[in-house]
């Protein structure tokens, strides 16, 4: 999979380029970040309710653990959390429904595929890599409206994501925010947030795709 620095953007913008977030949008991450959880609660002494932590992601890791750790210890904590997490998240973790077919949809209609996500860049590129997704370009490290960054850079016209951050993200890059209620967010508040489109899950991603690259949506 090629990296954001070896993928410039295209030079010819009418090309279509669609940014897809990671976490409850491609991939269900859910089981890897509970077990990574328990582990790093056993291995600290410290008290993590893993149940809690998995019902709400989408923001960076440091803003979780600042729940259970004190700030000093949160730097520490958060690099040993990355190194539990690859060793035992990536094989528990599982494509949700339509990741496949969304990024070939893309491709189908001559267009480029972009993944743009808070979890940091070298953990994402594992999912990927074990999940044969495969991405024209992935983006770790970006939270809401920081998003907008690689989706301009990209020349993306569309971010398809499952949290209120991600339909920000969406608008702040003057992109099409395409929603699916998949993660912490119900579509109800992803309809109030803003969200452009709003799906019932990524599986209706490909159909809705063509008929939004014929002008038809």
């Amino acid at each position: 999979m090629a990296s954001p620095a070896t993928v410039p953007p295209p030079a010819d913008r009418s090309v279509p380029t669609v940014g897809f977030d990671l976490d409850m949008t491609l991939v269900d991450t859910r089981p890897g970040i509970h077990a990574t959880y328990r582990a790093l609660a056993e291995e600290t002494g410290t008290w993590i309710d893993a149940d809690l932590a998995v019902s709400r992601l989408g923001p960076p890791l440091e803003q979780e653990l600042a729940h259970w750790f004190p700030e000093a210890a949160i730097e520490e904590t958060a690099v040993r959390y990355r190194e539990l997490y690859r060793r035992m998240a990536i094989e528990l973790s599982q494509a949700l429904p339509g990741a496949r077919e969304s990024l070939a949809a893309v491709r189908e209609q001559g267009g480029r595929t972009l993944v743009v996500t808070a979890k940091s860049q070298p953990l994402a590129a594992l999912h990927l890599s074990y999940l044969d997704l495969e991405p024209d370009a992935l983006v770790g490290g970006l939270w809401a409206e920081a998003k907008a960054l690689a989706l301009r850079e990209h020349g993306a016209g569309v971010y398809v994501g499952d949290h209120l951050a991600d339909v920000r993200g969406a608008r702040a890059a003057g992109a099409l925010a395409v929603s699916v209620p998949s993660g912490p967010c119900s579509a109800d508040e992803l309809r109030a947030e803003g969200a452009d489109v709003l799906l019932d899950d990524l599986a209706a991603f490909p159909e809705w795709f063509g008929r939004h690259a014929r002008g038809a949506a």
